[in-house]
């Protein structure tokens, strides 16, 4: 894994403020503190200690308080700390919360924010001159507070490095994934997703959904056309195959992939495709040319191209990390 050691699970803290939304608690409790025995790995991967500033934290809207979790120190023995949102963005975060976060990041422990918790990160004086995402809601608020952060308002989440942050509730599942994947590689990733009944991977780039009406049509669920695609990714399909399979026009899919997907049927396919070169490269394929047959790439070139966007790897920089089979460089 990429944080923390080998010899023992990646510890996570999770920092639980007054008024905190209990759902973005759920999620990093549900991404990296279950026991996933379906990897068929001899212990856990990583660990989950819920810290508070309080031995009682009254939760977003009162619909609970919680007890019974460990002190802001819990946070000095984390790997990564995961700061979830609340909707009092305007009110400033306590010294002591703040303190905690300077000094994880201070020892270089991966931070982590989950919907409106980038308000947290930018009170702690971290993300100035970086980029960051939080809930298209409040960008206007972000910006007016933190004149000084980078905020791209319309994207899932964004990877400084260190610094971690993503838009929204359901956008906090994307990014947790995403640290997944990036820890583990897409094999593991794609077990947990599919436990979360969740999509595998949606980039960061894509743009948040906001608040539109919703169209009264017939059910028109993309499941069934997903799971034919997948079946066949290293078939020549194009959006117009994928049009015709659905029985509608190329413009209505589109309609579709964004109202439900938020993104293209053509950026879709691109990253099925990038997500099976992953895990064949994992899996020991060393052949790079026959990596980019089978996952529908095409050519080693875009693959190297498509793999360097979506990871920011080379392909043999990539298998050093996340391949079974040794850090050997592939081969066209």
């Amino acid at each position: 894994m990429s944080q923390g050691s080998s010899q023992r699970p990646h510890r996570v803290a999770v920092i639980v403020d007054e008024g905190t939304n209990p759902f973005e608690v759920g999620v990093a409790t549900e991404l990296f503190g279950l026991p996933r025995p379906e990897l068929g790995l001899p212990g856990p991967l990583y660990e989950v200690t819920l810290c508070a500033p309080a031995p009682e934290i009254r939760m977003n809207h009162g619909f609970f308080t919680l007890t019974g979790v460990r002190g802001l120190d819990g946070v000095a023995e984390a790997d990564t700390l995961v700061v979830p949102g609340r909707p009092d963005n305007v009110v400033p975060r306590g010294p002591d919360v703040l303190d905690a976060i300077r000094r994880a990041h201070a020892r270089g422990a991966r931070i982590v924010s989950f919907c409106t918790g980038t308000f947290a990160l930018a009170e702690a004086g971290l993300l100035d001159g970086r980029r960051a995402a939080t809930h298209w809601r409040w960008a206007d608020s972000f910006r007016r507070l933190h004149p000084k952060v980078l905020l791209e308002p319309d994207v899932l989440f964004v990877d400084e490095g260190g610094l971690l942050t993503a838009a929204g509730s359901a956008a906090a599942l994307d990014l947790g994934l995403y640290i997944w994947r990036r820890d583990h590689g897409a094999e593991i990733a794609n077990h947990v997703s599919r436990r979360l009944v969740f999509a595998a991977h949606r980039d960061g780039g894509q743009r948040q959904f906001v608040e539109r009406p919703v169209p009264q049509v017939r059910d028109a669920s993309l499941a069934p056309l997903l799971a034919w695609a997948q079946e066949r990714l290293g078939d020549p399909l194009s959006v117009a195959d994928l049009a015709a399979r659905a029985r509608v026009s190329p413009a209505t899919l589109h309609r579709r992939f964004r109202a439900q997907l938020g993104t293209t049927p053509l950026a879709w396919l691109t990253s099925e495709r990038v997500t099976l070169a992953c895990r064949l490269i994992e899996r020991g394929e060393e052949r790079l040319d026959v990596v980019a047959a089978r996952s529908g790439l095409g050519s080693a070139a875009n693959l190297r191209a498509r793999l360097r966007q979506a990871t920011g790897l080379s392909p043999s920089a990539y298998r050093r990390r996340f391949g079974s089979g040794g850090g050997e460089a592939l081969v066209s």
